[in-house]
C-alpha cells in the first residue's frame, strides 16, 4: 500500500506508467494482433505467400524509415521540452508533418523506378504498392506526438479497436493462396483509418494547428534530424536488406524469405515491445536523466527473459503458429533470439542515452560503421548459407550495434559522474 500511495501522489510516475501501458497496447495492435492470423495464413497462403509479403515489407521498411527521418525521436524530444507552448508545438508538428509528406512522395518515386527497372520488383509490384500504403497511414498517425505529451490513452484504444477489426477481415476474405495480396491491403487500410482518427484528436481536441507548408522550414526540420535518420536507416543494411538479398538470390521462389521471416518474426515482436518501453521512457528521461539506471535494469531484465524463452520454446512456437511446413524456421528463431539482448543495449545506451545527451553524431558514426560491416558480411553469408546466413548476419550486426554504443555511453556516464559539468 505504501508504494501504491507513493505512485498515486507522484505525477511523473503516474504519467510514465500510463504511457508505458498505452504504448504497449499500441504495439499489441501493431505486432501481436498479426500473430493471431499467422496460424491461419501460414496454412492458407503457404511459405511462398508469406515470403512475398516479407519481401515487400523488407523493401517498404526502407521507405518507411525515410518518411520517419528520425522525427520519432527528435520531434518527441523537442515537443516534450516545450509541450505547454501550444504555438511552438503547432510549429514543430506542422513542419514534421509536411516534411514527412515530402519524403513520402520522394519514396514513392524511387519505388516506382525500382518496379520499372527490376524484374523481382515488377513481379511483386501489387504487393509492394499495397504495402507502401502503410506509410501515409503512419504519417496520419503521428505516434511521436502522443509520446511527447505523454497522453496515449484514447488514441491507443481507438487504434487497437480499428486494427482488431481489420485483423478480423483476414479470416473473412483470405480463402486461397492467391489472396495473399489482401493481407497488406487490410494492414494498410487499418493504419489509414487509425491515422484519420488520430489527426482528428490532435487538431480538434488538442488545439494543435496544422500550418501551411513551408519548404524552407521542412528542409530545416529534415536537416536537424539527419543524424538520427542515418542512425535509424543504417541498420536496414543488415536487417531488411538481408530479406531483399534472399529474394534476389532465390529468383522467383519466395521459400527462403518465408522461412526466414517466420523464424525472425518473434524476435522482431520482442524487440518492438521492448523498444516500446524505451520510447515511453524517452520523454521522461529527457527531463529526468538521473532515472536512467532504473530503465536499464528494467529493460535488460526483460530482454534476457525474452531471449531464454524464445530459444528454448522455439520448436513449440513454430509448430503452433506455422506448422510442420516451417520446421526449418526453428533454427532461425534460435539464432536470432540472442539479438534481443543486443538490440536492448542499443536502445538503453544508444537511443535513450547518447541521443538524450546530444550525442547523435557519435551514435550515427557508430551505426554507420557497424551497419556497413553487417552489410558486407551479409553477401557471403546469405549466398552460401541462405536463410541461416541471413540469421547469422542479423545476430552479428545486432551484437556490434549493441555493444559498441554501450561502451561509449558508459565512458560518458562515468565522466559525467566524476564531473557533472563535463559535456563530453
Amino acid at each position: 500500500m505504501k508504494y501504491w500511495s507513493a505512485l498515486k501522489n507522484n505525477t511523473d510516475a503516474r504519467r510514465l506508467s500510463a504511457n508505458v501501458l498505452y504504448l504497449t497496447l499500441l504495439k499489441v495492435a501493431e505486432y501481436l494482433l498479426p500473430l493471431i492470423t499467422i496460424p491461419y495464413l501460414s496454412r492458407v497462403i503457404g511459405v511462398d505467400g508469406l515470403g512475398a509479403i516479407a519481401f515487400a515489407a523488407a523493401v517498404v521498411i526502407w521507405f518507411q524509415t525515410i518518411s520517419d527521418w528520425g522525427f520519432n525521436y527528435s520531434a518527441t524530444r523537442d515537443v516534450a521540452r516545450i509541450r505547454d507552448d501550444t504555438n511552438a508545438v503547432s510549429e514543430i508538428f506542422s513542419n514534421v508533418f509536411w516534411a514527412r509528406c515530402m519524403l513520402m512522395i520522394a519514396s514513392l518515386l524511387i519505388l516506382s523506378l525500382l518496379i520499372l527497372c527490376f524484374d523481382k520488383f515488377y513481379d511483386n509490384r501489387i504487393v509492394l504498392l499495397l504495402t507502401f500504403l502503410v506509410i501515409p497511414g503512419r504519417i496520419l498517425f503521428p505516434e511521436w506526438y502522443f509520446q511527447a505529451i505523454e497522453q496515449m490513452k484514447y488514441v491507443t484504444i481507438l487504434n487497437l479497436l480499428t486494427k482488431a477489426l481489420f485483423t478480423a477481415t483476414i479470416f473473412i476474405f483470405i480463402k486461397r493462396a492467391e489472396d495473399y495480396i489482401l493481407q497488406p491491403l487490410f494492414l494498410s487500410v487499418g493504419y489509414i483509418v487509425s491515422g484519420i482518427i488520430a489527426m482528428f484528436i490532435i487538431l480538434k481536441k488538442k488545439s494543435v494547428h496544422l500550418k501551411r507548408p513551408s519548404i524552407s522550414k521542412c528542409l530545416k526540420a529534415i536537416a536537424n534530424s539527419t543524424d538520427i535518420f542515418i542512425n535509424n536507416l543504417m541498420p536496414n543494411l543488415y536487417n531488411s536488406f538481408s530479406v531483399v538479398l534472399l529474394g534476389l538470390f532465390a529468383g522467383a521462389s519466395s521459400f527462403a524469405n518465408g522461412i526466414y521471416d517466420a523464424g525472425k518474426k518473434f524476435t522482431t515482436v520482442a524487440n518492438s515491445l521492448l523498444e516500446t518501453f524505451g520510447r515511453a521512457f524517452f520523454p521522461f528521461l529527457a527531463r529526468k536523466m538521473d532515472k536512467h539506471n532504473i530503465y536499464v535494469l528494467f529493460t535488460m531484465t526483460l530482454s534476457f527473459a525474452a531471449t531464454v524463452l524464445l530459444f528454448f520454446l522455439a520448436p513449440l512456437i513454430i509448430k503452433i503458429f506455422y506448422g510442420e511446413a516451417f520446421s526449418e524456421s526453428i533454427a532461425v528463431l534460435r539464432i536470432t533470439a540472442p539479438a534481443i539482448i543486443f538490440v536492448s543495449l542499443n536502445n538503453v545506451y544508444g537511443t535513450n542515452y547518447l541521443i538524450l545527451n546530444n550525442k547523435e553524431t557519435l551514435l550515427r558514426n557508430i551505426t554507420i560503421v557497424v551497419s556497413l560491416i553487417g552489410f558486407v558480411a551479409g553477401f557471403p553469408l546469405i549466398y552460401y548459407y541462405d536463410y541461416l546466413g541471413a540469421a547469422l548476419t542479423y545476430l552479428l550486426s545486432s551484437a556490434l550495434i549493441g555493444i559498441v554504443p554501450t561502451i561509449f555511453a558508459i565512458r560518458i556516464k562515468y565522466k559525467n559522474r566524476i564531473s557533472p559539468t563535463n559535456n563530453q
